[in-house]
């Protein structure tokens, strides 16, 4: 049975490869994106610009609620 199935399915293996592709790249994206490391890196360079002025504050809490909720989803995987 497992032969006659890929034989069958032969004419989609390139779907199925591009499929499995792109679900690889979502995973290490998701993987980098959600890092405590990465987003610790930018948890202080959020704080570097706002002590030096480049942002406003409104700004710097948006930005850090963001980068706190992508630690809070990271620790609830």
């Amino acid at each position: 049975m497992g032969l006659l199935t890929e034989v069958l399915l032969l004419p989609a293996a390139p779907i199925r490869g591009t499929a499995w592709v792109l679900r690889q790249v979502v995973e290490v994206a998701e993987r980098e994106y959600y890092d405590p490391a990465v987003v610790q890196r930018e948890l202080a360079a959020l704080v570097a610009a706002f002590e030096a002025g480049e942002i406003d504050e409104e700004e710097f809490d948006r930005r850090e609620d963001e980068l706190l909720a992508r630690l809070e989803v990271r620790g609830n995987q």
